[in-house]
């Protein structure tokens, strides 16, 4: 796909840091027609009713601490990083018991779908849901927030962080028949920072386009290759959400290694 560099320039968005609900990326004013990404910013105290109507949304608690209600089976206290999924037509109330900020992905709901709540525990032995993915200078840690096996209907989603000054997707691949993509950084403060690099071509390093990011930074991969690094002494940490086209192509093991680097 031949994409302009303009056009790949525009697939950065900086989330709002403002109180409320936030629609960062959605399909009428975005490069993704379907995955969509929204933020929730509260205060303490404060409280959210999230609706999902027509879409699946999962919501990932990336700072603070919070408490869920109006729901049958949400009613958990959640901290940092844990995250619950909702299908379509379905509720839940969030309250603040700390600041909090949630990303929240969505996709159309296909009536495929569970309620579900996972509990963040990085000491999950190695397995379904806590992974170690690459090698050497490109590999990370991922902890699966809703996993291939969970009853969803196009969303699987999840949270990696890149060793330090290291790669992440790395080597570079792409699904664009299949799945559209979104990665959301958290827990990089300025001055600390990272690259995220979008091309469209196999080894077309002289139309790579280079987004800067740190916290609050959400980027788009609608087509092609999304390799990430960080900066000396950092890592980059992101919630990466994956939408595909339809839930017969709902899966993970869908993508295409970059075969200029592949075997590098």
């Amino acid at each position: 796909m031949n994409l302009d560099k303009n056009e790949l320039m525009k697939w950065r968005v900086q989330s709002p840091e403002e109180v409320g609900f936030h629609k960062v990326i959605i399909p009428s004013k975005s490069a993704c027609k379907e995955a969509q990404m929204f933020r929730l910013n509260l205060k303490v105290g404060d409280s959210y009713d999230l609706v999902s109507e027509e879409l699946e949304l999962h919501a990932v608690l990336i700072l603070g601490k919070a408490k869920l209600s109006d729901n049958e089976i949400l009613n958990q206290e959640m901290n940092k990083f844990d995250a619950f999924y909702i299908p379509g037509n379905n509720k839940v109330r969030i309250t603040a018991i700390e600041e909090c900020i949630f990303y929240i992905a969505g996709a159309v709901c296909e009536g495929y779908g569970e309620v579900l709540f996972r509990k963040f525990d990085i000491s999950l032995p190695i397995g379904d849901i806590h992974q170690i993915h690459g090698e050497g200078s490109g590999q990370r840690e991922v902890m699966f927030t809703l996993a291939p096996q969970d009853k969803a209907s196009r969303l699987i989603c999840g949270l990696t962080w890149s060793g330090d000054g290291s790669w992440t997707s790395w080597p570079p691949h792409q699904h664009e028949k299949y799945l559209e993509e979104i990665y959301c950084y958290f827990d990089m403060p300025k001055p600390k920072f990272g690259f995220h690099v979008s091309y469209t071509n196999s080894g077309d390093i002289d139309n790579m386009v280079v987004h800067t990011v740190y916290s609050g930074t959400m980027v788009q991969a609608p087509a092609g290759y999304h390799p990430t690094v960080a900066s000396p002494n950092s890592k980059n940490a992101y919630l990466w959400v994956l939408a595909s086209f339809n839930h017969d192509v709902r899966r993970y093991d869908l993508a295409e290694l970059d075969p200029a680097y592949k075997d590098k």
